[in-house]
């Protein structure tokens, strides 16, 4: 049988599923997101009118944000804009999700390397606790069947998870920074002392870990009575019972737990390897 021959079937169902999407988006009314000119028009200056106001108070508190939150704005609607496209032909190819989801953990690594630049190891710590932290919490979530396995909601569970990954990473990497140079006369004590990089960095790991941790902890806690989650709100929009939302609110954050102990374990752990002293954030 020749490579033709093999690849003939996949080849005609790509075509027919790229026909199908293009004829539903072609009877389909033009509309932005279900809204009119109009009201799309209103949507866009109610956002800039809103994030006008976060940079307003954070120069008079002298945050020292620069433009970042209107270039974070602007790279956010990019890139959802984007997502929204690519999400529609990845529905219509179920299989694509593995190439979106690989997507995903490339760019929350980058992310986090980024905040982590100068760090000695951080590139390898961040892409294996981001990987391993995102891959393990989705493949968690659903080898034990808490959610139904969609594509929709692979899409969904990986990104809240990744996400997540990636904020562990960075946050766990900044305070080990923060404390590896506040304490640097203990670690050059260990050091003198013939101590191996991961004893002489133990402690500050274990805290970084913690510190990076308690956010998430915390809202768990909260959850139902001090806030209601993006996860709970979404399945009540998309048109699940409270029940149901409230389950598949429990597992998101019992996934994110999972998820960021094993990213700030990892992260922590790797960072610990340096046998020399870390330098200040410049």
């Amino acid at each position: 049988m020749t490579l033709t021959a093999l690849t003939q079937p996949l080849t005609q169902h790509l075509t027919q599923a790229a026909a199908t999407a293009t004829t539903q988006a072609a009877s389909t009314p033009f509309t932005m997101g279900g809204r009119t000119p109009t009201e799309f028009a209103w949507f866009v200056v109610g956002l800039a009118l809103m994030a006008t106001a976060a940079a307003v108070i954070q120069h008079r508190h002298g945050m020292r944000l620069g433009p970042q939150i209107f270039t974070g704005v602007l790279r956010a609607a990019l890139q959802l804009s984007i997502i929204a496209v690519l999400l529609r032909g990845i529905l219509s190819v179920p299989w694509t999700v593995m190439f979106f989801i690989a997507l995903m953990l490339t760019t929350a690594s980058l992310t986090s390397i980024g905040r982590l630049r100068g760090m000695p190891f951080a590139k390898q710590a961040v892409l294996t606790g981001v990987i391993a932290g995102g891959v393990a919490g989705t493949a968690a979530v659903f080898g034990l069947h808490l959610v139904d396995w969609t594509t929709q909601n692979v899409i969904a569970v990986a990104g809240i998870l990744i996400g997540n990954s990636m904020t562990a990473a960075t946050l766990a990497g900044r305070a080990f920074r923060e404390a590896a140079v506040a304490q640097k006369p203990e670690i050059e004590a260990w050091f003198s002392l013939g101590a191996t990089s991961a004893i002489a960095y133990r402690d500050i790991g274990q805290r970084a870990a913690r510190s990076a941790m308690i956010p998430n902890v915390d809202q768990t806690r909260a959850t139902g009575l001090v806030t209601l989650p993006g996860a709970f709100v979404g399945a009540l929009f998309g048109g699940a019972s409270p029940a149901e939302a409230a389950m598949f609110q429990l597992v998101v954050l019992v996934g994110i737990l999972l998820v960021q102990a094993i990213c700030t374990a990892i992260v922590t752990t790797i960072l610990a390897r340096n046998p020399q002293l870390i330098a200040d954030a410049q």
